[in-house]
């Protein structure tokens, strides 16, 4: 009997250990890298957009540069509230310039995560970050992504990470918030952007036309809340 207790407790442990390392091996890391900052390669992954589309005078540039303590990237230029002359566009509001990703070789899923981190240094000024997913909400089937977005305040001068929880995102269409119950479908990202306007923002951060400068080391996933057991 002893060693048929033997045998018996031994296959017990080991389907243990089998479920134990099945389970493992299932589980998403707790956090994961969207960006990293850390190459000129990087470079490649993004386009830069401004007011300028559209007859405004705003400018941005994106540079990979190494600030001492190795890589990363600075998202930096000016803002203006001009138009130039002779425009043929008729905007309602100019001041704006973002770094925009390229579209994902497909979709990238998040959906075992729930904040978005950023690893900033900046100027004081309040910057939007934006998720963009596949388009179900405006007009399926079209090529316009939905867009989510919230302003994350960078403050002066030191390193920040910033924690945005998914659920603070916002779903927008062409910088207007959509006055309706929605939910992000993070399974299917397509795209993320940050970028900087001359007017509005959070109370207490940096507005105005004039310079913008931010640096970014990296951009991740986390899981912050713990599974229930």
């Amino acid at each position: 009997m002893s060693r048929f207790r033997g045998l018996w407790q031994a296959s017990l442990n080991a389907t243990k250990r089998a479920l134990t390392w099945n389970l493992e091996e299932l589980m998403p890391p707790s956090e994961r890298y969207i960006f990293n900052f850390n190459s000129k390669e990087e470079l490649k992954k993004w386009h830069l957009y401004s007011d300028s589309e559209y007859g405004g005078l705003s400018s941005a540039s994106l540079e990979i540069t190494d600030s001492g303590n190795g890589m990363n990237g600075i998202f930096s230029g000016n803002l203006s509230l001009d138009l130039s002359e002779g425009s043929k566009w008729n905007i309602s509001r100019s001041g704006f310039c973002g770094m925009r990703s390229k579209k994902f070789d497909g979709f990238i899923d998040l959906d075992s995560y729930d904040t978005i981190a950023m690893k900033l240094k900046g100027d004081g000024r309040c910057y939007i970050s934006t998720i963009y997913t596949e388009n179900w909400v405006n007009s399926p089937g079209q090529q316009e992504d939905n867009s989510w977005q919230s302003f994350v305040f960078v403050p002066k001068d030191n390193w920040y990470i910033a924690k945005i929880p998914l659920v603070r995102y916002l779903p927008t269409w062409r910088g207007n918030v959509i006055d309706a119950e929605m939910e992000m479908n993070p399974s299917r990202v397509v795209g993320m952007s940050l970028s900087v306007n001359a007017e509005g923002g959070v109370p207490g951060a940096k507005s105005g036309p004039g310079d913008f400068r931010v640096e970014v080391d990296w951009i991740k996933a986390l899981r912050s809340e713990l599974p229930v057991q």
